[in-house]
């Protein structure tokens, strides 16, 4: 699985911020909480799989998701 990613508000810019885990930047900035949230998770899911972790403004985790890779064999059913 790939490191998580996670979603906090940058306080000096107003933004939203994605960062990697050990990353040392972030690897994108959004208006939105939202907007951050769904490119963290396509993020995780095109590098085959993780969680994402949301903090919400005093930088406490608020939400917890884990995305796998998506099965090229899924059950019938």
């Amino acid at each position: 699985m790939s490191p998580n990613h996670w979603v906090s508000k940058r306080t000096d810019k107003q933004q939203w911020a994605v960062k990697q885990e050990g990353a040392q930047r972030a690897s994108s900035l959004h208006k939105t909480q939202e907007e951050a949230f769904q490119r963290a998770k396509n993020k995780t899911i095109l590098e085959g799989g993780g969680e994402v972790l949301i903090k919400n403004t005093q930088g406490r985790i608020r939400e917890k998701n884990t995305y796998g890779k998506k099965d090229p064999y899924p059950p019938r059913g």
